[in-house]
């Protein structure tokens, strides 16, 4: 290690050496020092860049070529950029200094026992990292690199990534001087990593900084800092040190080492690992919680909440820090908006809401970086995908909205970052927001709707700032209504988070979370092996966390609701389940809770429930029987519900799911069987229409729409049948919240109570009561 006077190991270096390896060099040597697992290397330093600029005489033409430079103006940027970097790729390094990089890449080949071994070549600038700008994607990695000429050629590569659009915008809009900021440059061991991806160790979305968000996926971690793929996404509390909440999802795309051997290329999972991992959990639940405990030693280690990338290696399976920097775009309370609906609202798209807020204007749709100059201030910015160098055109925009990405990747840090609102993983967007159209783009829900439809009035403290309001205050200042509103709720555990909203009771409880989750075999394998009791004891666990804290409030619980593509999916799945050809319409529901093949998975499903009830005392709990479709299948599985002590009385109502078109035409039947229907409204608009809910083309053309008329009917309908004998009726989905002019249609019907997803309650709650008031209102002129 001596007699180098460009080279620094990582074990010479730590976090205040930012002027001389750059914030990414420091970090490394910072986690080096402090004894994590760090992949080993050096820095080239940024003396090293200041020493070829000189030599090259560079200098004073990179100084005239920036003179005078727009940076407003896409195509003056870029032509500035592109030809300081073609002069830099030109100029010639000093014998010297490239001798010693050399020569410390052979050292480090030593040390890592390997020839010519393959090392990660990343920029680290002078500006980079620091508390108040992440700098974040503006200069150039390149991943896979070896032998001595080519890392000569990306090490200088690297430098004139200093000057690429994205970083010259970037300095300016920061307040850097361009010629105050150097490059440092990593060698490092090259990390072939089976998954990866980013850990923050404070909620980036919503500032909680008792939460830590994990996005993972396979192969690289570019994939998901890029956007290029929709990572899974884990939220862990980091007090009580459990999973919170789990978002899996459909990942398409991974980055790995080319067939060449030089650098990286992007390549179907299906292809590569199998069909199964594409909707595969990438990060095992045990390597989710080593990966929290080292970001909490990492953020104590800083004192400041991180934003760390990390690796598992695919060889040794070992854990890697690769990276680590401060969070920078976390902000203090956020405000409560008042939204008012000016008209009726049509949804175009939904996907992740990564930056809260509301945008309106014109769709850009860009679909390559040589179209951003079309980007306007207060545009809408459409893309697959952004990266680095769009970050001129993001600044301008409105919004963000992109069909990939997580809510850690480029896209929404960069979003929360300049304070725009995002939303990334909304899969068609592209395609369905096209040149032009107005839109609204509402990213505290992750919702685009046509047209200008909303409009915020934000309450402001008498210096100006916002006033934010706690859920407690919220749920004491809400509005009383007639009409009930009940909350769905998938996650036993997020209860905590949720119970204080103003809800009068789940009026939903989705067990399939408790089934994936807790459970995570199929009913009918743990019967054959003689493990029926976990079943029983797992999920009388879920619901017992759900009832026991909104007691004496009511909880329905929908008995299991997979279908059969999903029941597969289940330990043991594969061996007890038919594959289907359209499981949306096949076997799901009452109609398996009474065939032979499941009933005594039902069973066990019913003993969980009645534990409940017993056991723990909470009698506040119901069940809701999903997809019915005869009044003699009903019958059925009551007498075995019946035969495992679950007897219909009124301590103990039976509820069901109204979804198929038979209900609504014997609902007086039904009405007299039960305590109440739910209106299961996306069933129940599938099968009235004939138009599957999943379809991209139908959603567009607008035939999937409760507010349809022949939807509409059957809902009266049946209000009126339940109303006749006197019992209740529900409905569960976003229409109401979405839709003004459908919970004025439902309350005017009568309608007894409502069930929506949590961030709707407390607005759900407001638009009913502004209904029933105008109904009143409307009576009292008639009298």
């Amino acid at each position: 290690m001596d007699g180098y006077k460009y080279i620094k190991w990582f074990n010479e270096i730590n976090k205040n050496d930012i002027p001389v390896v750059g914030g990414k060099g420091a970090n490394l040597g910072e986690l080096t020092q402090k004894g994590l697992d760090v992949p080993p290397g050096f820095c080239i330093t940024a003396g090293a860049y200041n020493r070829f600029i000189d030599y090259a005489e560079l200098d004073e033409i990179i100084k005239e070529l920036i003179r005078g430079l727009d940076e407003e103006n896409s195509d003056m940027l870029q032509n500035v950029s592109r030809a300081i970097q073609d002069r830099i790729n030109c100029g010639e390094i000093p014998e010297d200094l490239k001798n010693e990089i050399i020569a410390a890449y052979r050292e480090f080949s030593k040390k890592v026992n390997l020839e010519n071994p393959e090392v990660a070549v990343r920029s680290s600038a002078t500006a980079e990292d620091l508390p108040e700008a992440s700098f974040a994607g503006q200069q150039d990695t390149y991943l896979h690199i070896s032998g001595e000429e080519e890392l000569i050629k990306y090490v200088r590569k690297c430098w004139a990534s200093l000057w690429t659009a994205r970083a010259i915008y970037y300095r300016v809009k920061q307040d850097f001087e361009h010629f105050d900021v150097s490059l440092s440059v990593v060698i490092q061991k090259m990390v072939n990593s089976e998954k990866s991806g980013v850990m923050f160790t404070a909620n980036p979305v919503n500032s909680n900084t008792d939460e830590m968000m994990i996005n993972a996926s396979w192969g690289l971690g570019e994939a998901v800092v890029s956007g290029t793929v929709t990572p899974d996404e884990y939220l862990v509390n980091k007090k009580s040190k459990k999973i919170e909440e789990k978002h899996i999802a459909e990942k398409n795309i991974m980055v790995v080492k080319r067939k060449d051997g030089v650098g990286t290329e992007e390549i179907k999972i299906a292809d590569y690992l199998g069909q199964d991992k594409v909707n595969d959990q990438c990060l095992s639940d045990e390597e989710i919680m080593v990966l929290a405990n080292y970001g909490i030693k990492i953020e104590e280690m800083y004192g400041s909440y991180q934003d760390i990338e990390w690796g598992f290696d695919r060889d040794t399976k070992k854990l890697y820090i690769l990276q680590s920097r401060p969070i920078t775009t976390l902000k203090g309370d956020v405000s409560v908006s008042e939204v008012r609906e000016q008209k009726e609202l049509k949804m175009l798209v939904r996907g992740l809401p990564a930056s809260p807020g509301i945008g309106r204007g014109k769709v850009r749709n860009i679909k390559d970086i040589s179209e951003i100059g079309r980007v306007e201030d207060g545009d809408i910015l459409v893309t697959v995908m952004t990266n680095p160098d769009m970050v001129p055109a993001m600044r301008k925009a409105a919004a963000v909205v992109t069909d990939d990405g997580g809510r850690t990747c480029h896209a929404a840090i960069v979003s929360r970052e300049l304070g725009i609102p995002c939303i990334v993983g909304a899969k068609n967007a592209s395609v369905t927001l096209v040149e032009g159209l107005e839109v609204t783009v509402d990213a505290s829900r992750g919702v685009v709707y046509e047209g200008t439809v909303l409009e915020e009035k934000e309450e402001k403290k008498s210096d100006g700032t916002a006033v934010g309001i706690s859920e407690e205050i919220l749920a004491s200042l809400s509005p009383v209504t007639a009409t009930k509103i009940y909350m769905n709720l998938g996650e036993p555990s997020l209860v905590g988070r949720y119970k204080n909203l103003p809800l009068d009771g789940i009026g939903l409880m989705r067990t399939e979370f408790i089934f994936t989750n807790m459970i995570g075999a199929h009913p009918m394998y743990l019967v054959k092996t003689g493990q029926g009791q976990l079943l029983i004891d797992k999920m009388a666990e879920g619901i017992q966390m759900v009832a026991g804290e909104i007691y004496p409030r009511p909880v329905v619980v929908r008995m299991s609701d997979f279908r059969t593509n999903e029941f597969r999916g289940l330990k043991g799945g594969d061996e007890v389940e038919p594959i289907e050809a359209n499981p949306m319409i096949g076997w799901r529901g009452v109609s398996r809770y009474i065939s032979p093949e499941y009933e005594e998975g039902f069973r066990l499903e019913c003993q969980a429930l009645r534990k409940v009830r017993e056991e723990f005392g909470l009698t506040n709990v119901y069940a809701m029987l999903p997809f019915v479709r005869t009044t003699w299948e009903l019958k059925k599985v009551k007498e075995i519900m019946a035969e495992e002590g679950l007897v219909q009385n009124k301590n103990f109502k039976i509820w069901i799911m109204a979804e198929v078109p038979s209900v609504v035409f014997e609902a007086e039947e039904f009405a007299q069987m039960v305590d109440g229907f739910s209106i299961g409204s996306n069933d129940l608009t599938q099968l009235v229409m004939g138009a599957d809910r999943d379809s991209g083309i139908l959603n567009n053309m607008g035939y999937f729409d409760e507010r349809n008329e022949a939807v509409k009917k059957a809902i009266s309908i049946l209000i009126k049948a339940a109303h006749k004998y006197g019992k209740t009726i529900s409905i569960c989905g976003q229409g109401p919240s979405q839709y003004p002019e459908f919970a004025e249609f439902l309350v005017e019907q009568g309608i007894d109570s409502m069930s929506v997803n949590p961030d709707t309650v407390a607005y759900t709650r407001r638009l009913v009561a502004s209904v029933e008031q105008k109904i009143i209102l409307r009576k009292l002129r008639n009298i």
